[in-house]
Order: C-alpha cells, then structure tokens, then sequence
C-alpha cells in the first residue's frame, strides 16, 4: 500500500508533460532493472557437486572416450 509520499509524488509525477513523464518513467525503469540483476546473480559456487551422485563408480576418461568414439 502506498505511503503518503510515493502518493504526492505520483499526484506531482502525472502533473508533468507526457515527455517528463516517460523520462522517469524510464529511468526508473533502469534503476529496477538493474537493481533486480545485481540482486538475481547467481553465485555458480552453489553447483558444485549437484548430481554428483549420477557420476559416482564412472571413470571420467573412460566416459569421455566412449562418447568420442559414439560420434564416428
């Protein structure tokens, strides 16, 4: 629910010409966006080991030469 500010900001904002109202519309729009990027990184350290179990009693090199030999 709105605050009594972000209301007379927005009172304020629709008193603007339809040109200022784009401009903070946009810049807003660029400072959410970048605000949910830095925000939604993903740290990749948190997939180590994922599925590690799927690999468990394989030899690497084995697997790796058994798929190069599939491709001929």
């Amino acid at each position: 629910m709105p605050n009594v500010q972000a209301t007379r900001l927005y009172g304020e904002i629709l008193s603007l010409s339809s040109e200022q109202q784009l401009y903070i519309l946009n810049r807003l729009l660029q400072h959410t966006l970048r605000t949910i990027s830095t925000e939604s990184r993903l740290d990749i350290t948190g997939l180590r080991g994922l599925g590690k179990e799927i690999w468990q009693g394989i030899d690497a090199q084995t697997y790796v030469d058994q798929e190069r030999d599939s491709w001929k």
